[in-house]
């Protein structure tokens, strides 16, 4: 395809394989609940699922769409010089997906994990430098910074959780916030502002004032570190930090106001840009975002947030909401939107039943949430759980399998 950049697509369609993996490994988890299989440790196949969803899919895709975006500003090598950190991204990815299902938190799976750490680390440094030395700059790049400057931090977590599990003095308080700590500078940092940065350098494309966004993304970095504590109002914190989180809430939601403010003015000429099917995806994405940022609202009130916290249905619905319905739809709709990959009708397809797998485990997951607030059981959910995971598996394996035969493409428009 014309204006097609191949070490993009080389690097996202392995991002896209890595997922249907993740998926792969959901439908085991999601099987070995509903039904028996000794043979497989719950619990490490879970730490390997994650690390890997983290590190093989979100953060490859991520770095992968970074890297592009210096090439598009001009940069011809950045592919190349960006190449070893890719794969060692991959490689690190791939060491925890193979050694935290055997034997959970041991010597080698810590000691990818802490590479996987690394690696992060080197492409920071790097990439940082290069915005820096980038002749324009622009509200992009002062997301691309916070979100490898989250990156790193998010580690501080990650470090304290493998200490109290190197030294086998776990304290139950500690344990969470340290896990939270990690959870929130991933998604709500790296994640978020990368993704918020790809967009907002597209959106001023289509006359979106560069002024207007930078204030988006004030509000947004403003509100990242103290939101931190919406995860952790569970714990004994002061007054101002109680203070402190609400603010930051208000700030989110301004945020999020703010920038669909700039952008209806802009949706006609968007519409006529991108594929039908990226606008959809588009669409549930910002509505996933809308319910996140809703949840966290709602979340200020400690006796709900203690409620929250206390069922793990609620909690992996809200982290499958951020990770699939808000990061993953994006990177999805960014790719065909792009022209970052080849979409035929085989690709398309794939995508519509991943995104359908996505809204029944949302809605399954928000059921048995639900219920288990007054403590009643849901018939079947164990095995309703497993064929939505079996869906998002077939999605990925179409996806997967469209990008490798040919097929007519779908008609295009303009390049986003």
């Amino acid at each position: 395809m014309p204006g097609m950049n191949p070490s993009l697509r080389r690097w996202l369609q392995v991002s896209l394989f890595n997922l249907m993996l993740i998926a792969l490994v959901g439908v085991i988890m999601r099987y070995k609940i509903a039904y028996s299989l000794p043979i497989v440790n719950q619990k490490y196949l879970l730490h390997g699922h994650s690390h890997f969803a983290f590190a093989g899919w979100i953060t490859q895709a991520l770095m992968s769409l970074l890297v592009a975006y210096l090439s598009e500003k001009g940069d011809t090598t950045a592919f190349a010089r960006y190449r070893k950190i890719l794969y060692a991204n991959l490689v690190t990815a791939y060491g925890m997906l193979l050694t935290f299902p055997f034997e959970g938190y041991a010597l080698l799976s810590i000691t990818f994990s802490t590479l996987s750490i690394f690696v992060s680390y080197w492409f920071a440094v790097v990439y940082w430098r290069d915005l820096n030395q980038s002749l324009v700059k622009n509200t992009s790049h002062h997301c691309f910074k916070a979100a490898v400057l989250f990156n790193a931090l998010s580690s501080l977590g990650a470090f304290s959780l493998a200490f109290m599990l190197a030294t086998k003095n776990i304290l139950p308080e500690r344990y969470l916030a340290s896990i939270y700590f990690f959870l929130h500078f991933q998604y709500n940092g790296w994640f978020f502002f990368a993704c918020m940065g790809l967009l907002m350098y597209q959106l001023s494309k289509y006359g979106v004032a560069d002024d207007q966004l930078k204030k988006v993304y004030l509000l947004f970095v403003a509100a990242c570190v103290p939101a931190y504590f919406l995860s952790a109002l569970w714990l004994p914190v002061p007054k101002w930090v109680y203070i402190l989180v609400v603010i930051a809430v208000f700030l989110q939601l301004a945020g999020w106001w703010w920038l669909i403010r700039q952008v209806r003015p802009a949706l006609p000429a968007i519409r006529k840009s991108i594929p039908l099917l990226s606008q959809r995806l588009f669409l549930l994405c910002c509505i996933a975002l809308t319910i996140k940022l809703c949840l966290q609202a709602g979340s200020v009130i400690p006796s709900l947030s203690q409620l929250a916290f206390g069922f793990r249905p609620i909690v992996i619905g809200y982290l499958h909401l951020v990770l699939l319905g808000v990061i993953t739809l994006f990177i999805i709709a960014y790719m065909v939107a792009g022209n970052c990959i080849p979409v035929n009708k085989t690709t398309a397809a794939g995508m519509i039943l991943f995104t359908a797998g996505i809204i029944i485990n949302e809605a399954l997951l928000m059921i048995q949430g639900i219920a288990d607030l007054s403590y009643k059981p849901v018939p079947f959910m164990s095995e309703s759980l497993l064929g939505a995971a079996c869906i998002l598996f077939c999605g990925m394996l179409v996806i997967n399998y469209g990008q490798r035969v040919p097929a007519t493409s779908l008609p295009r428009r303009e390049k986003f």
